[in-house]
């Protein structure tokens, strides 16, 4: 799933792109993935993007209308198997509804443009056009973003405090904190050397302190590895710059023992017993209802 730094890497490498380009459509080839109809697509035609942003995990396209009238936002939040793939020639009839991994193009006056994928059969890449960000609901319920300035140390602590639920769960949930999904959850835990499953209600002030400043760090690192990469670079980047996530089996590198895995019903988190939880393996709660 891309996390905050490959959206922002992203939303980067669109306003070296296509900044101050002229839009000649807008299409759906997946009819799920657009979740608004007013303002229509159609509005798009003839204005020009004028930039690129993120908030969260969200990609805002920022779009003068070709007539009067305020911008228009394109959004999308590309889910769990969603990408954006950049074309520098795109034919000029729409695609055709439901064939293969396409799910949205958006095509220049030039002949460029980008196509919106995602693989897999559990379509949950969303696209929005609104004139107001704060109208999608994903967008308004976002958390504070843990590169403003604003997220300090104390904001982290107001947001663990009295939360009886694991550290995991706290970074992931976009409500609380925007941006940071399984992947980059598993490497502030394992950078802070921290359990995923401790409490958040059990850190005291200088492990919150600590957590902050981790969190930061890893991000900042990240998107200054993909500072400068195109959209079909940034895949294979995140996936070198991971050191537990996704390495289940193989050795840490920092101490030099296995990557354990923790499986759930829908996804797996990656950490090192030895440095994050005092050498001893986290129970693996679906093998653990197998074997019962």
């Amino acid at each position: 799933m891309p996390e905050l730094p490959e959206v922002e890497a992203l939303a980067a490498d669109l306003r070296d792109r296509a900044a101050g380009r002229e839009i000649d459509r807008a299409d759906v080839a997946e009819f799920s993935v657009l979740k608004t109809y007013d303002p229509p697509l159609s509005a798009l035609s003839g204005g020009v993007l004028r930039g690129a942003a993120r908030r969260g995990k969200f990609l805002d396209l920022v779009v003068t209308p070709a007539g009067a009238g305020p911008a228009l936002h394109l959004v999308t939040h590309l889910a769990r198997a969603g990408w954006l793939r950049w074309r520098e020639s795109l034919p000029p009839t729409p695609p055709r509804p439901g064939k293969g991994p396409l799910a949205f193009r958006l095509r220049f006056t030039d002949g460029a443009g980008f196509d919106l994928t995602e693989a897999g059969t559990r379509k949950r890449l969303a696209v929005y056009l609104v004139t107001d960000v704060a109208q999608i609901p994903g967008v308004a319920a976002l958390g504070p973003e843990p590169l403003d300035p604003a997220f300090t140390p104390g904001v982290l602590a107001a947001i663990l405090a009295g939360r009886r639920t694991q550290v995991k769960g706290v970074l992931r949930d976009q409500k609380l904190i925007a941006g940071i999904g399984n992947a980059y959850s598993d490497e502030v835990l394992h950078a802070a050397r921290m359990s995923p499953f401790r409490l958040a209600s059990s850190l005291t002030a200088d492990d919150v302190a600590h957590l902050h400043g981790v969190i930061v760090s890893t991000l900042r690192e990240a998107i200054e590895r993909s500072d400068g990469l195109t959209a079909s670079d940034l895949k294979q980047e995140k996936k070198a710059g991971l050191r537990v996530h996704g390495r289940a089996g193989q050795p840490c590198p920092v101490c030099g023992d296995a990557v354990r895995e923790v499986s759930f019903a829908d996804s797996a988190l990656q950490y090192c017993a030895t440095c994050q939880t005092g050498g001893k393996p986290l129970a693996d709660r679906r093998l653990s209802r197998l074997l019962k």
